[in-house]
């Protein structure tokens, strides 16, 4: 009769193959290519001509040796916004597909028409800003058109989603990571553990507590939250800025992100990164087109009743006092001249303890 240990090691050995292709993944999907394991693919994805033109949406897609997540990283929702989109070029050639479990998706550049155009927040072509049109519609105008392929093809396939920003012409901005969190957003946890892994030394919750938060003028990052998707905004740098450092620093955030994900081997960490804490954000909105005089261009504390800026019309009558509404961190503005009626002039965040 054989020995047990020798009919354990025969079913072990018998058994082998088949593990092994259960520890490979399938191929993975997207925009009708198909990504083998352990293999890179820079591919586009190409938006049809509708009544306004194509165009297309470059993208890099590095899938794993192993099972695993799936990130999905965007850059260049706004075409004047560079560190973002350096970034996805650096992260592109550095991350090994045959060390990483899961799938990394990269949008090197979401809105190709507002970059080639140096367009700050609209597509030139049909003067929309994507960050607001999402789920977007196939039969809509090009932004439109551009959206929902984003939301279809990288949104719906991933398992979290990164939007990353950075302050784009005439805009100043204090780098931040935003997590979405409350009763509609999914697995805060864990967006906040990547959150904080970016080392920024401003940390948001956004609460989503009701769906027209969601719904009005849905930003890519409220579309992750719409799709069930623990979801980060990342935000760095000001005035079209290209600075190395604020590439570099997204490039090590991505890292720790798929160390934090479990898609790499988790990252040795450093001292821990005391970031500043808010809840949520509070816009101050100019109601006048014209000239803008803003008493600071710099992040800083702001109390309510504070002079913020004022506007004067073409002819050099002031007709706004701009005054903040509540105490805060001025996280983000316009740092003029020129403002329209309707615009966010500063954007201040609420300081809290802890989340």
């Amino acid at each position: 009769m054989m020995p047990l240990r020798l009919i354990i090691a025969a079913l072990l050995w018998l058994a082998a193959p088949s593990m092994a292709a259960a520890a490979r993944p399938a191929a993975f999907a997207i925009a009708g290519e198909m990504i083998a394991p352990g293999t890179r693919a820079d591919m586009s994805i190409a938006v049809p001509e509708g009544r306004d033109g194509a165009t297309f949406i470059p993208l890099t897609v590095i899938h794993g040796t192993q099972p695993g997540k799936v990130l999905a990283v965007v850059a260049g929702i706004h075409g004047f916004e560079f560190a973002p989109i350096l970034a996805a070029e650096q992260l592109a050639e550095r991350i090994d597909p045959a060390r990483i479990k899961g799938t990394l998706i990269i949008v090197r550049v979401a809105n190709v028409p507002g970059f080639e155009g140096r367009s700050p927040n609209v597509d030139p072509v049909d003067r929309k800003n994507l960050n607001r049109v999402f789920p977007g519609d196939p039969q809509g105008t090009q932004t439109e058109r551009i959206a929902d392929l984003i939301a279809r093809e990288v949104v719906a396939r991933c398992d979290f989603l990164m939007d990353v920003h950075s302050g784009d012409g005439a805009e100043f901005l204090d780098a931040f990571v935003g997590a979405y969190g409350g009763p509609l957003a999914t697995d805060f946890p864990l967006a906040l553990a990547v959150a904080q892994g970016f080392g920024f030394p401003n940390i948001v919750r956004y609460r989503m507590e009701t769906q027209a938060q969601i719904d009005s003028g849905r930003s890519l990052n409220r579309q992750g939250v719409a799709m069930g998707k623990p979801t980060i905004l990342v935000e760095i740098g000001q005035n079209g800025s290209r600075d190395h450092a604020h590439v570099a620093a997204i490039v090590n955030g991505v890292e720790s992100a798929l160390g934090v994900l479990g898609m790499t081997a988790p990252r040795t960490r450093g001292p821990a990164v005391s970031a500043r804490l808010f809840e949520g954000t509070t816009a101050l909105t100019a109601r006048h087109t014209g000239i803008y005089h803003p008493v600071s261009t710099a992040p800083r504390m702001l109390a309510k009743g504070e002079l913020v800026g004022t506007i004067r019309d073409y002819a050099g009558r002031e007709v706004e006092r701009l005054i903040a509404p509540v105490d805060g961190y001025a996280l983000y503005g316009i740092t003029g001249p020129p403002v329209t009626a309707g615009d966010g002039v500063v954007t201040i965040a609420v300081p809290v303890d802890r989340f």
